[in-house]
């Protein structure tokens, strides 16, 4: 198959070399190969450039491919040539979006540079100033945090306070209810030592008057027999 481009499979070669190039680029910008200057950032910008265009062709053959791979006869050649057209524009998309990710942090770092510098300027050389001003900011940020270490350290003291004094709380309840157990136990014992007292003496009666009644019978009886 042929197309205004060449056949299928050099467009397909030239696809690959262009994407072996371009990954190439990528992985030289991201080592940040070139320095933060004026004039080398320039050029940091013309070859991110050149990069983008390289995409941008990749995506391009990727469109004559599939136009050109239509008209193959033969539908399991035709799907093999669509699945490797597909795995180009994958690879074009994704080292797409990995650029835009590098122009966006490089935007950024620049911005941060010229803020930098706009207010190194405005200060008109009066670094010490400036020093002192962090100094400052320093000093109170360290006694910011000196003084939660501290409210951490009283309160975590606090909570150690309350724990003991409730353990203790919790264990004179306890001495308590023993002492409330063994007072209950010798009232018990009390009333049982009362009862059986008790029961002594009216045994004692049953049976001395049982007695009586024995010796009073028995003399009833003698005296009946005579």
């Amino acid at each position: 198959m042929e197309g205004g481009g060449g056949t299928l499979s050099e467009i397909h070669q030239t696809a690959r070399k262009l994407l072996l190039r371009t990954r190439e680029g990528l992985e030289r910008l991201e080592r940040q190969e070139y320095p933060n200057s004026s004039s080398s950032s320039s050029s940091s910008s013309d070859f991110s450039f050149s990069v983008s265009n390289d995409i941008a062709q990749i995506q391009s053959l990727c469109v004559d491919m599939d136009r050109l791979s239509r008209s193959i006869g033969a539908k399991p050649q035709r799907d093999l040539w669509k699945r490797k057209i597909e795995q180009i524009a994958e690879e074009a998309e994704s080292l797409r979006d990995s650029l835009e990710k590098y122009n966006s942090r490089n935007h950024k770092r620049m911005m941060e540079a010229k803020e930098r510098s706009e207010l190194l300027g405005r200060a008109n050389g009066d670094s010490s100033h400036v020093l002192r001003i962090y100094d400052e900011e320093a000093q109170a940020m360290q006694s910011v945090r000196s003084s939660a270490r501290e409210l951490e350290n009283a309160n975590a003291l606090g909570e150690t306070i309350l724990s003991s004094i409730h353990g203790q709380r919790e264990r004179l309840k306890s001495a308590q209810r023993k002492a409330l157990d063994v007072l209950n136990t010798v009232g018990i014992s009390n009333r049982v030592l009362r009862l059986i007292e008790r029961r002594n003496r009216v045994d004692q009666w049953i049976k001395y008057a049982g007695m009586i009644l024995t010796i009073i019978f028995l003399f009833a009886f003698v005296l009946w027999r005579r």
